[in-house]
């Protein structure tokens, strides 16, 4: 079994593409992960010059790291050995997301992911995103599965 630390240490995003800066939670049907939306990201430069807003497609993709990502690493570590681990990436495959509302810069957001289904390296996984004093964000499902890395 990986340990939380082992699991962040497995995600191959970083930065300025990585949305997860800690698990709080993680066991064998859900994840908890944070990350702080810092002022300085790129994606606030263009959306929006005068009024930043972080991008729903970047709130997606941080729903992925910690649904998919991390749960999907932990999952693969309950039956394989860590080197194993490491030969597979996450590909994703479909998300149904809806809004309720916005993410300013410098927010912390938590993800809190349960599984909805895993086998043959599929995951699918129901996922919320709140700010820290847990006003709700977001929500919905979010399916990828691992495939072997690329050999270089």
């Amino acid at each position: 079994m990986l340990t939380p630390q082992e699991v962040l240490d497995l995600i191959p995003q970083q930065r300025p593409f990585r949305f997860i800066d800690r698990l709080v939670e993680l066991g064998e049907s859900a994840a908890v992960g944070e990350y702080t939306f810092r002022v300085d990201e790129t994606f606030y430069e263009g959306h929006f010059p005068d009024n930043p807003v972080t991008p729903g497609v970047i709130l997606v993709e941080a729903m992925c790291q910690t649904g998919l990502v991390a749960l999907g690493i932990h999952l693969l570590g309950l039956e394989l050995p860590r080197e194993e681990v490491a030969k597979t990436i996450t590909l994703f495959t479909d998300a149904e997301v809806e809004f309720a509302r916005v993410v300013l810069p410098e927010s912390t957001v938590r993800i809190t992911a349960e599984k909805i289904f895993w086998r043959r390296r599929k995951l699918k996984s129901k996922v919320r995103l709140t700010l820290a004093d847990g006003t709700y964000v977001a929500g919905g499902t979010v399916s990828g599965m691992g495939v072997p890395r690329e050999q270089s």
